[in-house]
């Protein structure tokens, strides 16, 4: 590539896409740690609305953080580039496991994998979130709604509310604090001035995207995995979800199912739990279960489609709220609202890594590798991916000698 900053947007998250295992808490804690603390591309104060932008718009969060910083890289091209690299390696990862699964009827075995790399995740989680916890927790409010926000997670309330909540208490909290610093309420400066003109080179892309479309064609024997099956079907299918989901991995399964299991009845229940299971265990976004689904459907061309369908709404809503971020962190009380939004991500962020913990650290071993992960991050500043790499020869040796 002839413009270094987009060959090392490339490289970068190339890499990335073949070590992120974990899951978007585990990928973004990565992307700190390779863009903020490594290279300096961006500050801790960036990163963090880039966060909180990505979780107020539906869509993979890690996916939709390599596209944002692709774009502050590289611009437009980098946009692409970045979020290409990060899907493509888990995407052809994804597709050899569904060759091996429609052909053998079943997938190689990634235990032993995952139980040396998940204890070296919760390691590189936890250092980001003390360094991005240090620059979001600005006073005492701040730290009881992301307190707030880690707890209620934990019983069950669901992310979305807990995440646009916890904006909402940290901006009315400042908001009351000031007016009785002042005497009146700043409601007039809330919202800031909006662009006329969302113009860029993916503004084509926008109107067939939010179209309304026929639905596919309806199913003539509900139960059989390829009755009524059309690759247009399918890609509106995937489009759909990708527009609209917010959540966790336990999220895209109830969508997935709704639609492929329920409604066109194009696969059966193990098959969907295969699918996910695989997302899961691969590195890279847990979105590119719909690569297996595709494969599982018709083959190479309807993996592909697939892919794309599901991920093409993340590059448009980047395109769309990458500009307004600035504008809302330039308005005094929107960018109180985008702290609380921060704040609760990271919320959000720690929960998921304390589930992730209880399953993931589990005897002495796996205890003994997340202690020298945290080690070799904070002592000897040791990359994550050569972290990635010990953690899945860890798991080999303990798969090898028991």
């Amino acid at each position: 590539m002839s413009n270094p900053r987009l060959a090392e947007v490339a490289i970068l998250f190339l890499r990335l896409g073949f070590t992120a295992f974990g899951g978007p808490a585990a990928h973004i804690a990565m992307m700190h740690d390779e863009v903020v603390k490594r290279r300096a591309w961006i500050d801790d104060a960036k990163f963090l609305d880039l966060l909180g932008a990505t979780n107020v718009i539906p869509g993979p969060n890690s996916t939709e953080m390599a596209i944002h910083i692709g774009y502050l890289r590289a611009g437009w091209t980098g946009l692409i580039v970045a979020g290409a690299c990060f899907i493509t390696p888990a995407m052809l990862i994804v597709m050899g496991l569904a060759w091996a699964y429609v052909t053998y009827g079943a997938t190689p075995a990634a235990t032993w994998l995952l139980y040396g790399v998940k204890p070296v995740m919760i390691a590189i989680v936890a250092r980001a979130l003390w360094d991005l916890g240090r620059r979001a927790g600005k006073g005492a409010i701040h730290l009881a709604v992301g307190a707030l926000v880690f707890a209620l997670y934990l019983t069950g309330i669901h992310e979305i509310s807990l995440l646009f909540g916890g904006g909402l208490a940290v901006m009315i909290a400042t908001m009351a604090a000031r007016a009785r610093e002042t005497g009146r309420w700043a409601l007039s400066s809330f919202l800031p001035p909006m662009p006329l003109s969302l113009a860029s080179p993916f503004a084509p892309l926008f109107a067939p995207l939010f179209a309304t479309a026929a639905p596919p064609a309806s199913v003539s024997s509900p139960g059989s995995a390829v009755a009524g099956f059309s690759l247009l079907g399918m890609f509106l299918s995937f489009l759909k979800i990708g527009s609209v989901l917010y959540g966790s991995g336990y999220v895209l399964l109830a969508f997935l199912r709704g639609e492929f299991v329920a409604r066109l009845g194009w696969l059966s229940d193990q098959q969907l739990l295969d699918a996910v299971a695989i997302g899961q265990v691969t590195p890279g976004p847990v979105f590119t279960t719909a690569t297996f689904i595709g494969y599982q459907l018709g083959g190479a061309p309807a993996a592909l489609l697939a892919t794309l369908g599901i991920f093409l709404p993340s590059f448009v809503f980047v395109t769309i709220s990458n500009p307004l971020i600035a504008r809302l962190r330039g308005s005094p009380v929107a960018g109180v609202l985008l702290d609380g939004v921060n704040v609760a991500s990271l919320g959000l962020m720690g929960a998921v890594t304390w589930r992730l913990g209880q399953a993931s650290i589990v005897d002495a071993l796996t205890v003994a590798i997340a202690l020298t992960a945290a080690v070799s991050i904070v002592r000897y500043k040791v990359n994550t991916t050569w972290l990635v790499a010990g953690g899945a020869a860890a798991g080999l040796l303990r798969a090898a000698f028991g």
